[in-house]
């Protein structure tokens, strides 16, 4: 998987590209601190990732956690397609702004 970091206009864009799974854990994890340094909302870009699993699920709510006690908010974007079914199926519609 590509993780790059960028500066939105809304706050920091973590644009994943590829499949999201457990082997993507550490680069994942290292985006999610380079984007919390910039101390703002999290937009995480999933328009171009072509599978995601449980574990990136999990990932994300541990992105949220840490968000949440800054504060911020977290929002996925450019759903769609499996990607967009695994996120309504998991009910994180409730939990993190979905478009």
């Amino acid at each position: 998987m590509d993780v790059t970091v960028n500066q939105g206009e809304s706050g920091a864009v973590i644009k994943l590209v590829g499949r999201f799974d457990f082997n993507a854990h550490r680069e994942f994890r290292d985006s999610v601190d380079r984007a919390l340094g910039q101390k703002a909302d999290v937009s995480v870009d999933l328009g171009e990732v072509s599978y995601l699993d449980s574990s990136a699920l999990g990932m994300l709510l541990m992105l949220r956690d840490k968000v949440k006690t800054s504060g911020h908010q977290v929002r996925l974007i450019n759903t769609r397609g499996s990607v967009r079914q695994v996120l309504d199926i998991a009910n994180f519609g409730k939990l993190f702004v979905i478009s």
